[in-house]
């Protein structure tokens, strides 16, 4: 049976109109539909996001979005897009960092035939594969500086010339760029230019790491259980046991959002169900939370307003006897030895607790 948290965070979205209309709440959480996913989320930081998201996306105005690896940066791009007068039109990407200095340009602006030893015959680069639409830049800090010439050029003055061509190509894209180095601090070293920057910069959007968002760990973690569980064709699982939510909550995240979704996709693979115990979840990622829920209990303090003794040592008990059960690999004989029970009295257990 789900918690209310798991009936909130994995409740159906409903089918709605224009995307720029659909913003579904989900108890705390808002799920924001895109064309390459759902931004999920409730904590203040992603709400500012969607606003800022909301208010520019009309416009043609340049974007950057500056974030730690793995914090949605994409879905930013495609809810942007999806909701702009431009969503009928091309959103191209273009990782800059995986493509080779030398050929950055041709790649970018196209290149006329001959223009270098390979090129048999003409070709249009990402520019013009996004005409009338949206133009992605990742890892834009990546570029190399004769190239961020050409890019400034085509910001200032929406043109360019491909590469061993004489033409002046007018075009019509909306730029956004994405980076997740510090571009004022390649500015000053000057191996990012100050003008591009400016010009790149002019509606800012940062996304917040995962490990400051607090409760969004949560309701991310049910959300992909969800569209996991579903990819994978497991409806048998439906939930988290508290010690799993524990570690999810107490891990640094230094992978981000893509880093959870990962997890929790394998842990679904893997689980034998219903629902995913600390177990199923990586060992590194228990090892690396383990400080952190050591340090919780030391500083748990009894509440103003009192706690539910009976119902808190229930949560205890039954987190120890899960302990027990992962450290024995699920055998209740050894399970029981090491909580001081007899094997009956723990099958008991687990039958009246529902474990």
């Amino acid at each position: 049976m789900l918690s209310p948290m798991a009936d909130q965070a994995i409740a159906k979205i409903l089918p709605v109109a224009p995307i720029r209309e659909t913003e579904v709440r989900v108890g705390r959480a808002t799920m924001r539909p895109t064309s390459r996913g759902k931004i999920v989320g409730h904590h203040p930081a992603m709400r500012r996001v969607l606003d800022t998201i909301e208010r520019v996306a009309p416009s043609s105005c340049n974007v950057l979005i500056t974030g730690e690896s793995g914090t949605g940066k994409e879905l930013v791009v495609a809810a942007l897009h999806d909701a702009s007068p431009r969503a009928s039109k091309p959103l191209v990407t273009v990782n800059c960092g995986a493509i080779p200095d030398n050929l950055i340009e041709s790649e970018l602006f196209g290149h006329a035939k001959g223009a270098f030893t390979g090129a048999h015959a003409s070709r249009q680069g990402f520019v013009a594969s996004a005409e009338g639409g949206t133009l992605f830049l990742d890892e834009v800090g990546e570029l190399p500086l004769h190239v961020q010439v050409k890019l400034l050029r085509l910001l200032q003055q929406r043109e360019y010339t491909p590469v061993g061509d004489s033409r002046v190509v007018r075009c019509d894209v909306r730029i956004v760029a994405a980076t997740n180095r510090d571009l004022e601090a390649d500015v000053a070293t000057r191996r990012f230019r100050e003008d591009l920057f400016y010009r790149l910069n002019v509606i800012p959007i940062d996304l917040p790491a995962l490990r400051h968002r607090g409760n969004d760990v949560e309701v991310l973690a049910f959300h992909f259980l969800k569209t996991c569980a579903e990819r994978a064709g497991r409806a048998d699982v439906v939930s988290f046991a508290p010690e799993a939510l524990d570690v999810l909550r107490a891990y640094s995240w230094p992978g981000n959002v893509r880093s959870l979704e990962n997890t929790v996709e394998r842990a679904v693979l893997l689980t034998a169900g219903p629902v995913i115990t600390g177990a199923d979840l990586p060992e590194r990622i228990r090892q690396a939370a383990t400080p952190a829920l050591e340090r919780g209990v030391q500083r748990k303090a009894l509440p103003e307003g009192g706690i539910d003794l009976r119902a808190a040592v229930e949560q205890y008990e039954n987190q120890l006897i899960v302990q027990a059960l992962e450290k024995t690999g699920r055998n209740k004989n050894r399970a029981a030895q090491l909580l001081g029970l007899n094997r009956t009295t723990l099958v008991e257990m687990l039958k009246r607790k529902g474990l």
